[in-house]
């Protein structure tokens, strides 16, 4: 099944499949199934086209999601960098912006950078 140019699991449940979406998640999935009176064990595969364009319309006209989101949050990110906030200097330097330490684990934000060496000994070769 293909929604809003994202192809979605043919063989989940139609609430789980539509977590597939970046910007839907448990709540807003579950939302989206409840308002339009679809049934939740249903799989993606089993729905007609009709349910299908029911969906994206509904979405559309209600929540923000996939590229429009992602164009919003880059938009909230480059703001706070050009009015010089704390949480956008952290954004240009590329460290966690919610206040967790840096000392240890903050290698999501950075990247998997290991600066220092191991433990020194070196691996001998077996002959």
């Amino acid at each position: 099944m293909r929604l809003i140019g994202i192809n979605l699991p043919d063989n989940k449940r139609v609430d789980i499949a539509l977590r597939y979406l970046y910007g839907v998640g448990p709540v807003r999935a579950f939302e989206i199934v409840r308002e339009l009176k679809l049934d939740p064990a249903k799989r993606a595969k089993e729905l007609s086209a009709e349910e299908v364009n029911k969906i994206q319309l509904f979405m559309e006209k209600h929540y923000k999601v996939e590229g429009e989101l992602r164009q919003v949050v880059k938009q909230n990110i480059s703001r706070l960098k050009d009015i010089k906030a704390y949480r956008g200097l952290r954004h240009m330097k590329r460290l966690p912006v919610r206040g967790q330490r840096t000392k240890t684990n903050s290698r999501t934000v950075r990247g998997n950078v290991r600066k220092t060496a191991g433990s020194g000994k070196r691996k001998v070769d077996l002959k």
